[in-house]
C-alpha cells in the first residue's frame, strides 16, 4: 500500500462535515497550498433546482471587482467603427464572415464570444459550433450588444459567466491563491450575491443547498450558509 503524503495524512484528518466562515475556509486553503504554484480558486454552489426545466434555469453574468488573475481571450463579431472599438478596448480577434470562417474550422480558443446585434445573421450560422461550448453570443447575458467596446473591457475587467450544470451545481473560479484575503472574499460575495439574486421563478424549496470553497490542489470546504446574504 502506498504511503500517504503528508498533506495527504493532514487532508484524510480534516472533518469533512465541519462548516468555515469564508475567512476560515481562505486561511485553511492558504495553509494547503502548494509553493510555487499560483492555484486558481474555486466556489462550488449546489442549488435546488432542476435546469432541465427551463423556469428553473440559473445563468447570468457577474463582475467579479477584484478580478479573476487570468487572461480573458475575446472574440468579437463586428464591421466598422465597432470593428475598431474592439480592437482598441483589447478584444483578441475581431472580424464578420472571416472569423465565422475561422471558427467553423475548429478555431475556438476563446473564453467569450461578442456580437453586435446587425452580426447575428453571420454568428447564427455558427450555433452548433458554439452552443455546445457556451460560447454563443446571447443578449440576456450582454454579449449581444451595439456597444461591443464596453463588453469588451468588461469581460477583460474581471466579469464572468455563471450557469448551473444539470446536476443543479454552479463552478466557477473567483480568483487566485496570489490574491489578498479580502479580495477573494469580495469577490466570493459578488458571485455568490449574485446567485441568490438570480434565483428563477421556477425553483421549489430550499435554493441554496451547499457552498464550497477549493482550490486547484486544496481539499473542499464547506462553507455555512449563514455567511451568504440571502441564502
Amino acid at each position: 500500500m502506498a504511503k500517504l503524503t503528508k498533506i495527504q495524512k493532514v487532508r484524510a484528518e480534516m472533518d469533512r462535515e465541519k462548516l468555515y466562515s469564508v475567512d476560515d475556509a481562505i486561511a485553511t486553503l492558504r495553509e494547503h497550498s502548494r509553493k510555487g504554484f499560483d492555484e486558481t480558486v474555486e466556489v462550488a454552489i449546489n442549488l435546488g433546482v432542476d435546469p432541465r426545466h427551463a423556469d428553473q434555469m440559473v445563468r447570468g453574468m457577474v463582475a467579479l471587482p477584484s478580478g479573476t488573475g487570468k487572461d480573458v481571450k475575446v472574440a468579437v463579431f463586428a464591421r466598422g467603427d465597432n470593428a475598431d472599438k474592439a480592437t482598441a478596448a483589447g478584444a483578441d480577434k475581431v472580424g464578420a464572415e472571416d472569423l465565422m470562417e475561422d471558427m467553423q474550422a475548429g478555431n475556438l480558443d476563446y473564453d467569450r464570444v461578442i456580437a453586435s446585434p446587425d452580426m447575428m445573421g453571420v454568428v447564427g450560422r455558427l450555433g452548433k459550433v458554439l452552443g455546445p461550448k457556451g460560447l454563443m453570443p446571447n443578449p440576456k447575458l450582454g454579449t449581444v450588444t451595439p456597444n461591443v467596446e464596453q463588453a469588451v473591457k468588461d469581460a477583460k475587467g474581471g466579469q464572468v459567466e455563471f450557469r448551473v450544470e444539470k446536476m443543479g451545481i454552479i463552478h466557477t473560479g473567483i480568483g487566485k491563491m496570489s490574491f489578498k484575503d479580502a479580495d477573494i472574499k469580495t469577490n466570493f460575495e459578488a458571485i455568490t450575491k449574485a446567485i441568490v439574486k438570480a434565483k428563477p421563478a421556477g425553483a421549489k424549496g430550499k435554493y441554496v443547498k451547499k457552498v464550497s470553497l477549493t482550490s486547484t490542489m486544496g481539499p473542499g470546504l464547506k462553507i455555512d450558509l449563514s455567511e451568504i446574504e440571502g441564502a
